[in-house]
């Protein structure tokens, strides 16, 4: 469906600038973005994708992942078509790469999507598979119209995304998993037609804006996979978010145009847990190797496992109803309690 943007300034000779994203994209008469999503109708930023969704599905909120959040709980992932950043490993390159009417979609409004939550019993609507602040118009009337029904809502986002748009919608985010994609400014223009640094800031606005942030970093072999990254990562991580922010260190399988690279040795990521660990993260996942006690929440006083998982599934529950440590009685920073899964997850 097209709509004209909230999110965008009207510049001379009917040329707009979109302010969705830090590339600030000015726009043409007839011309569009570089997302292609946003098109100039006579000095007028229309967006092509408004309620367009590619998919629609009911996810563990652990999928996202998410693992202080609501933890149990579902989550209505819904995405659209498009990406602000050009990774060449994409996992969803299909959706990512797709312009506007390249690939099937069906306009779902914001009322729907809720009705649809609601029947579901999902706790929260993920906003995912491909890059969702590209769509920000329908994010945030989606979001506002969910938080009116007790819906929660989630971004799994590459958190590009300028800090004047995310004033005006931070408001009704309840969390975010924002996708790291290296530690190195070089690594974010050759990939991603990006920069990191317009990323970490949002990551921290977010925080400080009252998001639940949680930072997924992927490791690809031969290209961010040294120690010395990973700990500077760490170390910011832990400097600007603080040490509660949970850290998943994503394993990296051969894809799209990254077909040519190896996927990511267990020891490699085992040994950057360890390595954020020592820069002080208290929380460090270990994702895309299920079935290992690196999927578990360890206390970080007594170093019990106090909740542990298996696929998407959660296998033991040791906190009280105040989400403290069953054994020593230490806080553990989790948002919500928990939420039984209707059917096992792997």
């Amino acid at each position: 469906m097209e709509k004209e943007s909230r999110f965008y300034e009207s510049q001379k000779n009917d040329t707009v600038r979109c302010i969705i994203c830090p590339r600030m994209c000015v726009i043409k008469p007839g011309e569009r973005g570089f997302c292609s999503t946003k098109e100039n109708r006579d000095g007028r930023l229309i967006s092509l994708t408004y309620g367009d969704l590619s998919a629609t599905a009911v996810d563990p909120i652990e999928k996202k992942p998410l693992a202080h959040f609501y933890p149990g709980s579902l989550a209505l992932s819904v995405s659209s078509v498009s990406c602000s950043f050009t990774c060449p490993w994409c996992q969803n390159w299909h959706l990512a790469t797709a312009k506007p009417g390249e690939t099937p979609t069906k306009y779902v409004s914001p009322q729907e999507v809720v009705a649809m939550a609601k029947r579901q019993e999902c706790t929260s609507i993920s906003y995912t598979y491909n890059e969702p602040l590209i769509n920000l118009d329908y994010v945030e009337d989606l979001s506002r119209l969910a938080r009116k029904k007790n819906i929660k809502n989630a971004l799994v986002t590459n958190g590009y995304i300028s800090l004047q748009a995310l004033s005006r919608v931070a408001d009704v985010i309840d969390a975010a998993n924002v996708d790291w994609k290296a530690f190195n400014e070089p690594f974010y223009r050759k990939y991603c037609s990006a920069d990191l640094q317009s990323v970490l800031d949002a990551t921290v606005e977010m925080k400080r804006q009252g998001v639940h942030v949680e930072v997924t970093f992927l490791i690809i072999p031969e290209i961010n996979d040294s120690e010395d990254e990973t700990r500077k990562m760490a170390r910011f991580l832990v400097d600007e978010l603080g040490p509660d922010t949970p850290l998943h260190l994503s394993r990296f399988f051969p894809h799209y145009k990254f077909n040519h690279i190896p996927t990511t040795p267990v020891t490699t990521l085992v040994n950057a847990r360890q390595i954020a660990m020592e820069e002080g993260v208290r929380y460090v996942y270990v994702g895309n190797v299920p079935l290992t006690e690196y999927e578990d929440t360890f206390c970080h006083s007594c170093g019990k496992p106090v909740i542990e998982r298996g696929g998407y599934t959660i296998r033991g529950w040791h906190l009280d109803k105040g989400n403290n440590c069953e054994y020593c009685g230490e806080h553990i920073p989790i948002v919500g309690g928990r939420e039984l899964h209707r059917k096992p997850f792997f």
